[in-house]
C-alpha cells in the first residue's frame, strides 16, 4: 500500500491559491470523513497551516488513490477555481512522502526555517484524524515518529533558536517599517495562537497600546488576562480601533475578509496624515488586497514576511546538517518497521498453528496422567510453551529481519514456511511484501 503526500505549499502556490483550498477548522472532521470514504484511500491525515495544505494517505492503489485525492482537493467545498490546480500540486510517494513529513516536523520545510508553530500544527492534524477515524496503524506510527523527530531536533540542535515565528515575524516587519514600536498603538485582530504570540512580542517591543478584537469578546479578554497586557474590544468596534492604530496584525479563522477597502478607507479619512501598516498572517486572508490601494496604507501578507527575518536565521541554517541527520535516522527507523510489517501474517499464522499443536498434545498427555499434581501440570505446560518459543524464535527473527533488507528473499522464506507448515497464506505474503515497500515498487 503506497504511502503518499499530495499538497500545495508556499513553495508551489501563492497565498491567493492556498486560501482557496483552506478548510475551516469547523469542517475539518467532515473533510476527513469525506476523504476516508474514497475507495482507494485506506488512511488519511490532513495537515493545514498558513503555508501549506497536505494530505498524507495510505492507498490501496497508487494511480486511483492519487486521482481520488486530487479530485477531493478540486471539488470538496471549492468547485470551479478558474485555474488548473495540478500546476500547484506536488505528489510524493513512499520514501519521499515519509521524508517530507519528517522535514516538515523538524522545521526544515517551513517558510521560516525551524518555525515554532509547525510541530503543534502537526499534532493537531494527528489528533483531528484520530477523532475522525481516518487514522490507521501506518499513519499513526508515521506521525508519532515524525513528531518525536521534531522534538529531538529542537532539543538537540539550534533549529528552533531565536524567537522567530510567523506571528513574531509580523511584529518584526512592523518594527522595521516604523523603526520602533515604542509608543505605538497596535490592533491585533484575532485571539488565537498567532494573536497570543504577537501580543507577547508586542509587549517586548514596548508598544504603548495594544487592542485585541475577536469574534468572541470572552476569548479576547482571556488572552489579555493571560498576557497581563492590552485591552479587549468588541469586533463591531473594529473601525474605531483602526482610526487610532499605527499597526494592524490580522490572524483570524474567518473564511471572508474581515477588513475590506471601504472600512479601511473610512478609518483613514479620520487620520489622513497618519500612515497605517497592516500585516495579514491569516490563510484565508483577513484583509482584502484592495486595501493596499488606500492612501497611506501599506499591506503585507504572509508570503511577504520571509525576507523580513531571513538575516536573523543564520544560527538555524547552521543546524540544518544536524537536523537532516536526525531526519535520516528516523526515516530509516520508520521504513524498517514499515517493511517488517509484511512478515506479520506468516509469523502470526505460524505461531497460532504451533500453539494449537502444543495445546492439543499437552491436553492429551495430561488426560493420560491424572495422577499429576497441579504444580506438575503447570511444569508440563510451561515446558511445552518454552520448547515452542525457542523453536520459533530464530525463525521469526530471521524472516522479520530479512523483510527489512531483502524482501525477495523474505518472500522465498515465506513460501518455504507455507509449504512446510501448510499455512496456506503464501499468496497474501507475496502481495504484502510487494505492496508495503515504502517506495511503492
Amino acid at each position: 500500500m503506497p504511502l503518499t503526500c499530495i499538497g500545495l505549499s508556499h513553495h508551489t502556490a501563492p497565498v491567493e491559491v492556498r486560501e482557496r483550498h483552506a478548510f475551516p477548522a469547523s469542517r475539518m472532521a467532515e473533510a476527513l470523513v469525506a476523504l476516508r470514504d474514497y475507495e482507494a484511500v485506506t488512511e488519511a491525515v490532513m495537515l493545514q497551516t498558513c503555508g501549506r495544505l497536505e494530505i498524507y494517505a495510505e492507498l490501496s492503489d497508487y494511480e486511483s488513490g492519487v486521482a481520488q485525492i486530487k479530485s477531493f482537493l478540486t471539488n470538496f467545498r471549492h468547485g470551479t477555481t478558474g485555474y488548473d490546480i495540478e500546476s500547484y500540486l506536488y505528489t510524493r510517494l513512499g520514501h519521499q512522502a515519509v521524508e517530507h513529513l519528517f522535514r516538515v516536523c523538524t522545521g526544515l520545510d517551513s517558510m521560516l526555517i525551524g518555525e515554532a508553530e509547525i510541530l503543534g500544527q502537526v499534532k493537531e492534524a494527528y489528533v483531528a484524524a484520530t477523532q475522525a477515524g481516518s487514522l490507521g496503524r501506518t499513519l499513526h506510527r508515521l506521525f508519532r515518529e515524525a513528531i518525536a523527530a521534531g522534538k529531538i531536533a529542537r532539543a538537540k540542535t539550534h533549529i528552533g533558536s531565536e524567537s522567530v515565528s510567523i506571528a513574531t515575524a509580523a511584529v518584526e516587519a512592523a518594527r522595521i517599517r516604523l523603526g520602533t514600536l515604542e509608543g505605538r498603538s497596535v490592533l491585533v485582530v484575532g485571539a488565537g495562537k498567532m494573536g497570543r504570540a504577537a501580543l507577547k512580542r508586542l509587549r517586548q517591543e514596548g508598544a504603548a497600546r495594544v487592542i485585541v478584537t475577536n469574534r468572541t469578546m470572552a476569548r479576547s479578554r482571556e488572552l489579555i488576562e493571560e498576557a497581563g497586557f492590552g485591552e479587549a474590544l468588541e469586533l463591531p468596534e473594529l473601525s474605531d480601533a483602526l482610526a487610532i492604530a499605527d499597526v494592524v496584525v490580522a490572524s483570524t479563522g474567518a473564511s471572508d475578509f474581515v477588513l475590506d477597502e471601504k472600512r479601511v478607507a473610512d478609518a483613514m479619512a479620520l487620520r489622513p496624515r497618519r500612515p497605517l501598516f497592516i500585516v495579514d498572517i491569516a490563510v484565508p486572508r483577513d484583509v482584502d488586497p484592495a486595501v493596499a490601494q488606500v492612501k497611506n496604507v501599506a499591506l503585507v501578507d504572509v508570503d511577504g514576511l520571509k525576507s523580513v527575518v531571513n538575516e536573523r536565521l543564520e544560527s538555524r541554517r547552521e543546524a540544518i546538517p544536524a537536523v537532516e541527520k536526525i531526519v535520516g535516522e528516523h526515516v530509516e527507523r520508520f521504513e524498517s518497521w514499515y517493511r517488517s510489517r509484511a512478515t506479520l501474517p506468516v509469523i502470526a499464522r505460524l505461531t497460532q498453528k504451533a500453539e494449537a499443536v502444543r495445546a492439543k498434545e499437552v491436553e492429551r498427555l495430561l488426560a493420560r496422567c491424572p495422577q499429576l499434581s497441579e504444580r506438575e501440570r503447570m511444569l508440563v505446560v510451561g515446558m511445552s510453551m518454552t520448547i515452542v518459543s525457542k523453536l520459533l524464535h530464530s525463525v521469526i527473527l530471521k524472516i522479520r529481519n530479512k523483510a527489512i533488507v531483502d524482501r525477495a528473499e523474505a518472500l522465498s522464506h515465506a513460501r518455504v514456511l507455507d509449504e512446510l507448515f501448510e499455512l496456506n497464506i503464501a499468496g497474501d505474503i507475496a502481495d504484502s511484501l510487494v505492496a508495503m515497500t515504502p517506495d511503492g515498487h
